[in-house]
């Protein structure tokens, strides 16, 4: 069990990335009031909440319906997080995670960010959805389905921590400091989407 709480909390740790994510969205609300910045952040935080809660309920019902094991999504999963994690690492920005340029620029002339591109794919991309699926995939019991699920909630409390203090966060680190924060976690992502493609791999020889 304590080693399900860790997995599943330095994956989404990793995955949806608090402070890169508040370094993006620093620049987006840059000479936006407080008060409408404090509410996009609680918005955002609370739509990729529902949309990650949304496909842990019914993500493996989906695969299902569409005849697709879950080993064989292991394997897909674990290359999608080994790809983001490339992108981690040399500091790369790419639609896995991030918005693509009309994506921005769409971004730029909308007034209300908070769902997109901040909730989806900023916070509840591709990544963070394929994560949760195979986290809850991985659990046994419902023990271990809380131990997933309360540790996603620890780090969204995170992330809209991150979110609230972007300002401040992006005054101490800078743009170098995230980009070493970011590489970091990229390699320890790269590792748990190893295990992901090992584990679907012995799925499919049992």
């Amino acid at each position: 069990m304590p080693r399900q709480i860790i997995d599943s909390f330095i994956t989404f740790l990793v995955v949806l990335d608090p402070i890169g994510v508040a370094m993006i969205f620093a620049g987006l609300m840059r000479g936006v009031p407080a008060t409408l910045r404090r509410r996009m952040a609680w918005r955002s935080t609370v739509v990729a909440g529902l949309l990650l809660f949304g496909f842990a309920a019914g993500g493996a019902f989906l695969f299902d319906a569409l005849g697709v094991s879950m080993p064989a999504f292991r394997i897909a999963g674990g290359i999608l997080l080994f790809l983001l994690a490339t992108d981690m690492v040399f500091a790369r920005p790419s639609g896995i995670r991030n918005p693509t340029r009309p994506e921005q620029e769409e971004a730029a002339h909308s007034e209300d960010i908070s769902v997109f591109p901040l909730a989806f794919p900023l916070l509840a991309g591709p990544g963070a959805l394929t994560s949760v699926v195979l986290l809850i995939g991985r659990a046994e019991t419902p023990v271990a389905v809380a131990a997933v699920i309360g540790s996603l909630i620890v780090v969204l409390a995170l992330t809209l921590a991150a979110l609230l203090s972007a300002t401040r966060l992006m005054r101490a680190l800078g743009v170098t400091g995230a980009n070493v924060v970011g590489r970091v976690m990229g390699i320890v992502l790269a590792a748990l989407a190893a295990q992901f493609v090992l584990d679907g791999i012995e799925g499919m020889l049992r």
